[in-house]
């Protein structure tokens, strides 16, 4: 019963622990993750830049801030035939990922990803 109790309290801690403003940190970012490859969101910054370029009839393009971003993998969801499992098996996955199913064949992709 105690154990059950901490058990509990710990999941409960390590829940509010990944709360930031609200929101959960890091779960929407592990919900985009291939199956093949593993490829999933990266962060990053993007150059915000003001002016009219030279080239234009300006003085020139300054940076005036990096802005931080989420560079997302190009995942799909797929239903794959397997032959071998003789059903349709529904995965996440990337566009590089599917090349690698094509290449290989979807059983043995899948196997070797741990994805069946």
């Amino acid at each position: 019963m105690a154990c059950a109790l901490l058990r509990q309290l710990r999941a409960t801690i390590r829940l509010t622990s990944r709360l930031k403003g609200g929101r959960l940190r890091g779960f929407f970012r592990d919900m985009k993750v291939c199956h093949i490859t593993g490829a999933r969101a990266v962060r990053g910054s993007v150059i915000h830049r003001r002016g009219l370029a030279k080239k234009k009839g300006g003085v020139g393009r300054h940076i005036t801030k990096m802005v931080p971003r989420i560079f997302a993998p190009n995942l799909q969801r797929q239903r794959v035939w397997v032959p071998e499992l003789k059903k349709f098996v529904r995965v996440r996955v990337t566009a590089r990922g599917l090349k690698t199913i094509n290449k290989h064949g979807a059983y043995k992709a899948l196997k070797k990803a741990g994805a069946i």
